[in-house]
């Protein structure tokens, strides 16, 4: 196992800064904050850190809008700060990623201040300027975000490409100079030591030269209708095969692969570094060895229902395609989805299949990826005001569907489904009004769900040995004690199983059963192995220390079981 880096050995937990911890008790996170909150992390048992953006933002796309490469949000702080947090995070052996956008800045950027301040400016080029075609745009792309992908600068006369909001101008990655700059921001972090970079939609760093319209026959009112279930007409598959066509201009060209093994090279000159990739081709890996270190398994999340079925052919194919010399990366939430909790629960075993799902998680091959205030259960929360949204992608939908005539209260149910809002909220350290997360006496940047008072915090669980907290840090330490856990092969077992989902982790001698019951009755199964016996490392139900007949494992609805075959 001394063959393995930290970053494959390594769990990873998200945070985002803006709701982590308020330090200086103005309702935002901060890097003051975060730092006093590294011991929950160690004692959790989590291995490393990956930092949602913390840069200088306009934050209408939630901080994804940068506005200085090279700077910290003065919400969250100083550079000296961000200097002390990453300081005390390596002292208590805690690794730090950082998010890196490639594709875009705000338009708050100096640079892009200076591209659009006329058509000869030297950084003009350093964004994506076209004249229109027939009085409108340079052609039929759309936003990511809704509407155009063109928007029209008075001033000079031509439009600017925006794959995501218009207020995120697309940085022109076939310009040398705006290359060479980005560079140099990634080696203002690597020389300051944080451990890598999470790169951000890197899949859309580049669109066609030659601007050819897609081909998509359906618009966008059609595409929208169809996601909220208004056109029962139009098939989901269908849907998707429209979307990727309108898409198909803008995303996943050869180029992009050229740029990560430039980055790829410039992060092997420093020791023992990670680039980490949200994007959904597997490809981006290279031949293993030359692009991304991980990429993130996002068809596993990608369903409302995790079944044995969907787990067993999603760990076949990923793990199938992978190119020699590629580690697994799996991950079932973040901060732009759902809550793991509030996604896959059932409305009547949420917590019994949230423990499940984290044991299954942490079990199969691979590194995994949890999203901060998982540990302890929080859930979505319901916006019930269009003022209280902080996501720019959910108030455009809100302000899309009432220009198409929708009722201000479905405009508003539709946007409260679907914004990133309602599992960014704050961190629930504590019963208190804010949760401990800012002073009572301070509104919250977004509001607090009020779970909180009900024992969805660390100090309710802090102590207590049945709660989700608890459960999650037995099973970190588990994992890490656990030699075939961490760099075991995978073997599916009992592939015709429907009803529940097993295998087999295996490491030299050493052989790791996980069992999950998917279903909501007690379920008895048969293994028949040279090894009899089992020993408990794991269950999310009370279990014996030892299981003397592996022919009749009897386990409780919704269980996660993991234990070592013994003789």
């Amino acid at each position: 196992m001394s063959d393995l880096t930290w970053w494959q050995k390594a769990v990873f937990y998200q945070i985002y800064p803006r709701s982590f911890a308020d330090g200086n008790g103005d309702g935002i996170g901060d890097f003051i904050g975060m730092t006093a909150r590294l011991d929950h992390l160690v004692r959790l048992g989590v291995d490393a850190i990956w930092l949602s953006p913390h840069y200088p933002s306009p934050f209408l796309d939630c901080g994804y809008d940068i506005a200085d490469f090279s700077g910290v949000g003065p919400e969250y702080g100083s550079l000296d700060d961000f200097k002390a947090f990453l300081a005390a995070a390596h002292d208590r052996g805690l690794r730090v990623v950082l998010d890196l956008v490639l594709n875009h800045s705000s338009d708050q950027h100096p640079w892009f201040a200076e591209s659009r301040a006329s058509r000869d400016n030297p950084k003009r080029d350093w964004y994506i300027w076209r004249d229109g075609k027939e009085g409108g745009p340079p052609n039929n792309w759309v936003s990511i975000f809704g509407g155009s992908a063109w928007q029209l600068d008075e001033a000079t006369g031509q439009y600017y490409y925006h794959c995501f909001l218009k207020e995120q101008p697309d940085l022109n990655w076939r310009h040398p100079e705006l290359k060479q700059a980005m560079f140099d921001a990634v080696r203002f972090w690597l020389d300051l030591g944080v451990d890598g970079f999470r790169l951000d939609a890197v899949s859309t760093i580049f669109e066609t030269e030659d601007l050819r319209d897609h081909t998509a026959t359906i618009s966008e009112k059609e595409l929208f209708d169809g996601w909220r279930g208004l056109r029962p007409d139009l098939d989901p598959a269908e849907i998707d095969r429209q979307m990727r066509m309108m898409l198909s201009n803008q995303f996943d060209l050869p180029e992009v692969h050229e740029v990560l093994q430039e980055l790829r090279q410039l992060i092997d000159s420093y020791p023992d570094r990670v680039l980490i990739g949200e994007a959904d081709a597997i490809s981006y890996y290279g031949d293993g060895t030359n692009e991304l270190h991980l990429v993130f398994n996002f068809p596993l999340m990608r369903t409302n229902r995790i079944t044995a079925a969907h787990v067993r052919d999603n760990q076949a194919e990923r793990l199938g395609a992978l190119p020699p010399g590629a580690w697994p990366c799996n991950t079932l939430g973040n901060h732009d989805s759902p809550r793991m909790l509030t996604r896959y629960g059932d409305g009547e075993h949420d917590a019994a299949l949230a423990r499940m799902h984290t044991a299954l998680l942490l079990a199969l091959k691979g590194t995994p990826f949890f999203y901060y205030g998982e540990e302890i259960g929080m859930q979505d929360l319901i916006l019930t005001d269009i003022a209280q949204f902080r996501d720019g992608m959910a108030t455009n939908v809100y302000a899309m569907a009432i220009a198409m005539g929708m009722p201000a209260d479905e405009a508003l149910a539709a946007a409260a489904q679907m914004t990133r809002d309602r599992a960014r909220t704050p961190m629930q350290w504590e019963g208190t009004a804010h949760a401990g997360f800012c002073p009572d006496d301070v509104e919250p940047w977004l509001p607090v769900n009020p779970n909180a008072a009900a024992g969805v915090n660390v100090a309710a669980q802090s102590e207590d040995p049945a709660s989700m907290l608890s459960f999650y840090r037995r099973l970190l330490a588990v994992r890490r004690a656990t030699p075939a856990l961490l760099a075991g092969d995978y073997d599916d077992q009992h592939e015709e199983a429907q009803e529940y989902f097993a295998f087999l982790r295996s490491y030299r001698d050493q052989v790791i059963l996980v069992v999950c019951n998917m279903s909501p009755e007690p379920r008895t199964i048969g293994f028949y192995y040279d090894q009899p016996h089992v020993r408990t490392l794991l269950s999310t139900h009370e279990r014996a220390a030892q299981i003397e007949d592996l022919a009749r494992l009897e386990l409780a609805p919704f269980e996660a079981y993991l234990g070592e075959l013994t003789m």
